[in-house]
């Protein structure tokens, strides 16, 4: 990845879904005497396209991987590339605008307080005015997919913790982004707008050839997936793929 790699216009409804590749990832957290390790020598080849579901007990290094992917942890270890590009030895500018080209449901949303519900959604395309000048039409139609049609002006701390996590789900696609990244995105939804954040955002997704891999207790959403990677101890322990998707 070069220095002036940048994220492609956010309407670009055909972007095609990322390949992503581990090979012998390593990463620990603590001490060398404390020391738990993350992810453990973990090599993974994710198809253009898939869906893809880590499960496991929590603390088993679902989250890691996916922070691994993001480029928001670094491994200590091991490559990863993504899209052919390897982004263990990229530099730091150009992480960031890979950042910048994902999308990325966090489990503890991150949305920034001072920003509205909209300004929260836009947050991810700001350094590109193109961008966010041909994003701002989808605004409103994502907000209202995920039911939160009229509270574009409202902030952060004015919603319910659910309210917020749909809200990080919306900015999360409002780049329409050929891999998206998510840390158990129905985790403070009611099983009833859970299934619909799938229905209407997740699957469409998919169905546009986006690349998805989701770290979830949920079994309905693992079942939705085309590939289901079981995840213990920093290590995939068992790799599945349903009949039926």
């Amino acid at each position: 990845m070069t220095e002036h790699t940048t994220p492609r216009p956010p309407d670009t409804a055909d972007r095609p879904g990322l390949d992503v590749e581990l090979s012998g990832v390593r990463k620990a957290f603590g001490t060398r005497e404390a020391a738990i390790t993350a992810a453990d020598d973990v090599s993974l080849r994710i198809e253009p396209g898939s869906t893809v579901a880590l499960v496991g007990p929590s603390g088993s290094g679902k989250s890691t991987l996916l922070h691994l992917v993001g480029a928001i942890e670094q491994a200590d270890a091991g490559t990863i590339t993504v899209g052919g590009t390897d982004i263990t030895t990229a530099n730091r500018r150009a992480l960031a605008a890979y950042r910048r080209s994902l999308g990325f449901v966090f489990q503890r949303f991150h949305l920034l307080p001072a920003l509205t519900v909209r300004d929260n959604v836009l947050a991810p395309l700001l350094p590109d005015r193109k961008a966010l000048k041909e994003a701002l039409p989808r605004v409103h139609d994502l907000l209202t997919a995920v039911g939160l049609d009229g509270r574009a002006d409202a902030l952060p701390a004015q919603l319910s913790g659910g309210q917020q996590q749909r809200v990080a789900i919306a900015r999360a696609l409002i780049g329409r982004p050929g891999l998206l990244l998510a840390d158990e995105p129905t985790g403070n939804l009611d099983s009833a707008t859970g299934e619909r954040i799938v229905a209407e955002l997740v699957d469409p997704a998919h169905r546009r050839g986006a690349t998805l891999l989701i770290a979830t207790h949920d079994p309905a959403l693992a079942a939705r997936c085309s590939r289901i990677l079981r995840v213990r101890d920093g290590r995939i322990v068992e790799d599945t793929r349903p009949d039926a998707h």
